[in-house]
């Protein structure tokens, strides 16, 4: 089904059919907002199981991370308290599963779905600032160009590298795809 369309809408990190779902993260108490023709959620993505059940992994050991073959998932720097703010880190193994990631009825954004948000916002030139979080509460200094006029209040996550270890949180934000 085409984004936009009547029976499907891109969410944040998740796209769901309208009337199926309500917020599928038991920690989302924000709404939805519309962004051209998509809905994104304003939600961090916050589940441990697969939509068919099946549990993922929380894996905090870094060897362990290096590893693995399959789907995880870890707070930032192993610590649940950044997990209330930036949400869950997850591996692209928990990503591709095709026991899904997102809740029932929902996806992952694809490639083409981010460029249609990004195409609409300007360009990816200066997309960034109209999704990100205004000042530096999250975002560290300068964070200039940033004004959040899209309402989606991107936030600095920061990410696991390969090696396992941890980076940039306060700088950066990553969403799969």
């Amino acid at each position: 089904t085409a984004v936009g369309s009547s029976t499907q809408i891109v969410t944040n990190e998740i796209t769901y059919v309208p009337g199926t779902i309500t917020n599928p993260c038991t920690n989302c108490v924000s709404q939805d907002i519309t962004i051209g023709t998509q809905i994104w959620s304003k939600c961090n993505l916050d589940v441990t199981t697969y939509s068919d059940g099946t549990p993922i992994p929380q894996v905090t050991d870094p060897t362990a991370w290096v590893g693995l073959t399959t789907g995880a998932w870890c707070y930032y720097d192993n610590n649940s308290v950044t997990g209330v703010t930036y949400g869950k880190l997850y591996n692209l193994y928990a990503v591709i599963d095709p026991r899904g990631l997102a809740p029932k009825g929902y996806h992952i954004p694809t490639d083409a779905e981010w460029t249609i948000l990004t195409d609409f916002l300007g360009g990816i030139d200066i997309a960034g600032g109209k999704l990100k979080e205004k000042g530096i509460i999250h975002w560290k200094s300068p964070n200039t160009g940033a004004n959040n006029s899209s309402g989606f209040t991107a936030l600095p996550g920061g990410y696991r590298y390969s090696g396992g270890n941890f980076g940039f949180l306060g700088n950066y934000g990553m969403w799969w795809s």
